[in-house]
């Protein structure tokens, strides 16, 4: 459907465009502008002769080409002030995240369960009568066993912000986190024939989070019905960098422990978790409507509307490549190497509008230079080259407009206003070039029509090269049909 959206704008876009082309040539002709056809004495009816004699279109188009190059130095230096401002927002973003929350990623939880292994070696010794003697030697070595629960259901719930510092505004979230679930009593007898003691007593359960001085409150592990605390730390910062823990008592007499917790988090960017339990059911809801879906498994299913977005995930343990139960110190996992989640994804910026905007910026100013060619063939007044770059540089301008009162409006306004200003004063620096009304009318509709096609070809996003690819396919055939009788009226006039 979006495809098929993307290709509708690209047909409305070429409609324009058609429409502006055709009636620009329609209204020229209608007003004697631009002639019907060629006399045999090579003029047009209304451009005396003996100056296409003098001034031929192809040196007009060489002036033009020429004035072209020359307009790319302002445009470029608008560029640079775009990429500048461009990098002080994301500075200024950058501050904000470390203040408020960066991009979080929930992990765990985990159960932590320490063990003693008993070590019996046997060991010859000669005693002082020469005899040999077995000796048996005990040793005790400390293990931690990690072990992952069966189920999880992670309900969040992510509500946007704006901060602002200064003349930017940064896109932040709260979020509403209720994880619940349920460990298997786990085997830890299982891992070695050699333990002396599994210390139930002394267990922790794990809770990861990435930025951790973005909590605003966690609530107390209900753990079999019970509560406890939440300490900071992990206590196994090599696996889970940070996060909290709470200390436990397992009562390895049963079967099952159900755990829930609670926390609201501030974050920034994205959100994202990993799935630590066999099975992983993950719910998020949030109210921005531009979610963009990351990580290693995309949700299995998804609704996307004006006022939010909601989106859930099912994974179980056997798309990640690490076990629901081992011992620390004896094997390494990457806990992080799978997640999923969702970015904030910001549709078009200010600076990535108008940097897209300037690079279409020496095909716009071709594209004027044209229109004024065909309107130059209808008066009797040639514009001189100076009036060619003031006309230029003024068209340089918008950009530079539109970056400033962008960073204060937003785009659209912005936009409008500044093409209004410059359409403004072009048509009227050509209204005082002519003294015609009409044919600065002409100029000003011609204008504004060009400035729709850029606004056109800046909100079609995904489409927008290959709207652009249309628009320079047309551009080129324009000038085909402008140039078609060069080389004949060349001869002609040579021949005369």
């Amino acid at each position: 459907m979006d495809l098929l959206f993307g290709f509708i704008k690209v047909l409305v876009l070429l409609a324009v465009i058609s429409v502006f082309v055709l009636g620009a040539i329609f209204l020229a002709k209608k007003i004697g502008f631009l002639p019907e056809k060629i006399k045999e004495d090579g003029s047009d009816g209304n451009f005396p002769g003996h100056i296409w004699e003098k001034h031929p279109i192809l040196i007009r188009f060489g002036i033009i080409a020429a004035l072209v190059i020359l307009m790319s130095v302002p445009l470029a230096m608008v560029s640079d002030l775009v990429r500048e401002r461009s990098r002080l927002y994301h500075s200024v973003l950058n501050d904000i995240a470390r203040t408020w929350g960066g991009r979080q990623t929930l992990s765990g939880p985990a159960l932590m369960i320490p063990y003693t292994e008993k070590h019996v070696t046997i060991e010859e010794k000669t005693d002082a009568d020469g005899q040999m003697q077995k000796v048996k030697k005990v040793s005790y070595s400390s293990h931690t066993a990690i072990v992952l629960p069966e189920t999880i259901h992670i309900n969040a719930t992510l509500q946007e912000h704006r901060r602002q510092r200064g003349i930017y505004q940064s896109l932040v979230y709260t979020a509403d986190l209720n994880v619940t679930g349920r460990f298997a009593r786990p085997r830890i007898e299982n891992l070695s024939e050699k333990i002396d003691a599994i210390h139930w007593d002394k267990a922790w359960l794990v809770m990861g989070i990435s930025d951790t001085k973005a909590i605003h409150k966690v609530s107390p592990l209900i753990w079999s019905e019970k509560p406890a605390a939440f300490e900071p730390g992990t206590k196994v910062t090599r696996l889970i960098k940070s996060g909290f823990n709470a200390s436990l008592s397992v009562n390895p007499m049963v079967d099952s422990y159900p755990f829930s917790l609670s926390m609201n988090v501030n974050g920034s960017s994205g959100f994202y978790f990993e799935p630590f339990g066999k099975t992983t059911q993950v719910n998020l809801t949030s109210d921005w409507p531009h979610p963009s879906f990351q990580g290693s498994v995309l949700p299995e299913k998804h609704d996307i509307t004006e006022k939010g977005f909601t989106a859930s995930w099912s994974i179980p343990h056997l798309a990640r490549n690490y076990p629901q139960m081992w011992v620390m110190d004896d094997r390494d996992f990457d806990l992080h190497e799978f997640s999923a989640g969702v970015n904030l994804f910001e549709p078009v910026s200010l600076y990535s509008k108008a940097t897209r905007a300037i690079k279409y910026g020496t095909l716009f100013i071709l594209l004027t230079y044209i229109t004024f060619l065909i309107f130059e063939m209808g008066i009797q007044k040639r514009l001189h080259m100076v009036q060619y770059a003031i006309i230029g540089f003024t068209l340089s301008l918008f950009y530079l407009s539109l970056l400033s009162m962008a960073e204060h409006l937003t785009f659209l306004p912005s936009y409008i206003i500044s093409a209004a200003i410059i359409v403004t004063l072009i048509s009227g620096y050509v209204f005082a070039m002519i003294r015609k009304v009409k044919g600065a009318g002409i100029i000003a509709g011609l204008l504004a029509g060009l400035y729709t096609i850029l606004y056109i070809l800046l909100s079609l996003e995904d489409y927008s090269l290959l709207a652009g690819t249309i628009l320079l396919l047309i551009v080129l055939a324009v000038m085909m049909y402008l140039t078609r009788d060069i080389g004949i009226t060349m001869e002609e006039t040579r021949n005369k």
